[in-house]
């Protein structure tokens, strides 16, 4: 086999920089627009529960980031590479890898790990998919908070030398797909042609993607119309699976595909491909080792009950042919999904670094990558499909000229 070709990461994070908002909202938000408040921390772990307790004296140092009502720390975790010890411990700016919020510096770590190409979600302050600006009652701040995270994703962080390497995934206003749908087609224009989504909206008190009146369509419609694909995150429901409040995280952290799991029930089963035909959807950190089953389960079901009234959805052909040149899954170290990728389509399957979290192959990327790809038996063809045509086509990044 020849060697790994450089690797283009569908799913990396990006660490908001401290002045992200201050710099950008109107001089009246400067009280209750999000910023960040260097203070002192305690961090609590009981009964399987996570707390945080600011300003007490003999406290470790933390940087809070401050929105309205929300008060929040800087978890370790959100900026893993570095670190020995993995948890959720209160950090500070000064104490995380510089790639993990500075262009220069990332830019380098992406060289050192044979890394050409990044598509970054957010992080800390937004969460996966702004669910932050949703939670919060002044929603004229928090449309103007996603605006300017949107403004300086394409124009800053992804700007100057990090074009065409470092390639803008922006936010919507969950709360309003109107707006949103605007916000799509506003970036699309500046030349952002990727979205950050939750996996489930239901979860958020949002309609789910069944609802009746089509709720999320102008979203999807405004997706279709600017070529922009919908990534979904794990946890971007802002729940994440487990079995009961005891069972240790290792339980949780197995089965995180889940969500990825029904959300891909839900967009092929709820006939949204059939209503629009040129939508793509990805999903990061997905994993694909369970999808052979569940896709033959779903046609399975179509075949007995695709005319019962029961079945709740009538599509017009088998739920597996929805997802070529639709779904993405996202992987990086699915050796199942890959001895089963002519079961799932090796045109669909992509991979991901996850800088700088904890799941991160960085520094050992292309190892990882070698070794998976050999067990697997992967040609050279379906190597490249995997660590780069694949997202090319689906990101279209030949917008940025990177076409091979």
């Amino acid at each position: 086999m020849a060697e790994i070709p450089r690797i283009i990461s569908v799913d990396d994070h990006v660490v908001e920089p401290p002045n992200l908002w201050a710099d950008r909202l109107p001089k009246k938000y400067i009280d209750t627009g999000p910023r960040v408040e260097r203070d002192s921390a305690i961090f609590n772990f009981e009964g399987g529960v996570f707390s945080y307790e600011k300003g007490v004296k003999g406290g470790a140092e933390c940087d809070w980031w401050l929105y309205d009502d929300l008060v929040y720390p800087f978890p370790k975790l959100s900026a893993a590479v570095g670190f020995e010890d993995l948890d959720v411990t209160p950090v500070t700016f000064d104490q995380i890898r510089p790639g993990c919020w500075k262009q220069k510096e990332r830019l380098e770590d992406m060289d050192a790990n044979h890394v050409e190409v990044s598509v970054c979600f957010p992080n800390v302050l937004p969460r996966f998919c702004g669910q932050s600006f949703l939670e919060r009652e002044d929603k004229d701040l928090a449309l103007l908070c996603v605006k300017a995270y949107n403004d300086w994703m394409i124009d800053e962080w992804c700007g100057g030398e990090g074009r065409g390497r470092l390639i803008p995934m922006t936010l919507v206003p969950l709360w309003d797909p109107i707006l949103a749908a605007e916000e799509i087609r506003r970036c699309a224009d500046k030349g952002s042609h990727a979205i950050a989504f939750t996996e489930n909206p239901y979860p958020l008190g949002l309609p789910s993607i069944h609802s009746p009146d089509r709720h999320w369509d102008p979203v999807f419609q405004a997706c279709q119309e600017t070529e922009t694909i919908l990534n979904m995150h794990i946890g971007s429901s802002s729940k994440m699976p487990a079995t009961s409040p005891d069972a240790p995280f290792a339980v949780s952290s197995t089965i995180t595909f889940s969500n990825a799991m029904g959300s891909f029930c839900d967009y092929i089963l709820s006939g949204v491909f059939e209503r629009f035909p040129q939508l793509t959807i990805a999903y990061a950190e997905g994993q694909v080792g369970w999808m052979p089953y569940v896709i033959e389960r779903m046609d399975k079901l179509w075949e007995e009950r695709s005319n019962s009234a029961d079945f709740g959805v009538q599509l017009l052909n088998p739920p597996s042919t929805y997802i070529q040149d639709h779904i993405y899954g996202c992987i990086f170290d699915d050796q199942v999904g890959l001895q089963n990728r002519d079961l799932i389509g090796m045109d669909q399957i992509c991979f991901e670094v996850d800088y700088p979290h904890a799941d991160s192959t960085f520094p050992n990327t292309k190892k990882v990558a070698t070794q998976i790809t050999e067990a697997a038996g992967l040609n050279d063809e379906e190597t490249y499909k995997l660590m780069r045509g694949n997202a090319i086509k689906g990101w279209g990044l030949h917008r940025f000229g990177i076409t091979k």
